[in-house]
């Protein structure tokens, strides 16, 4: 059987655990049951030699590939094949899925990097801008500022037209009564198919 747990950077909205959970588990309750049986750790990272900016209208970033820049944001482990199609389509189509190597931060300082302390390099899947340049603005980001205003927009009732296209992917997928979130979804597939090829 492949290898169950997979790990991504995340440097936007999903660096809000309600906004991560809410796009792999259907919920951002955290009294939700189903974040027990999830094992999702989060760490501070460091991404090099790429920059984030603001998507235009919009209130999410992107990232480019920029030599000499850094992008501070999560590395998250833990997360199923099945959660990253879930990230795969919450993203969308001006996003490529790519592999990088981030660095875990040992000490978090400040946004701008000082008294950051880094420490293991790691592998992790994340999402860079692949639409038009001009469809971002050259300032950066701010996850601050996202969190202070915008975030109740992304979690909760207020939120919920966000993740139409996640609901909509998961519920044509559904198959374990669970709208393919259950706990041994992905794993009680992986057996089964395994089962059929041994006749």
């Amino acid at each position: 059987m492949a290898d169950e747990s997979m790990s991504a950077f995340f440097y936007g909205t999903l660096m809000a655990p309600q906004v991560l959970h809410r796009v792999c588990h259907g919920s951002s309750n955290p009294d939700n049951p189903i974040f027990a049986t999830h094992k999702l750790k989060t760490r501070p990272a460091i991404l090099h030699d790429h920059r984030r900016h603001r998507v235009r209208y919009a209130d999410y970033p992107a990232i480019l590939p920029v030599q000499g820049s850094t992008v501070r944001g999560t590395y998250v482990t833990g997360l199923t094949e099945a959660d990253i199609g879930r990230l795969d389509v919450f993203e969308g189509s001006e996003y490529r899925r790519d592999k990088v190597r981030v660095r875990i931060l040992t000490h978090a300082g400040k946004e701008g990097g000082k008294g950051n302390v880094e420490g293991d390099e790691v592998e992790a899947h994340t999402y860079i801008w692949s639409a038009s340049p001009s469809g971002l603005e050259d300032k950066e980001w701010d996850f601050a500022e996202f969190q202070r205003e915008k975030l109740r927009f992304w979690a909760g009732p207020e939120g919920e037209a966000q993740y139409a296209e996640v609901d909509d992917a998961v519920a044509a997928e559904a198959h374990d009564g669970t709208g393919g979130r259950g706990a041994n979804g992905d794993i009680t597939s992986a057996l089964l198919a395994e089962q059929k090829k041994r006749g």
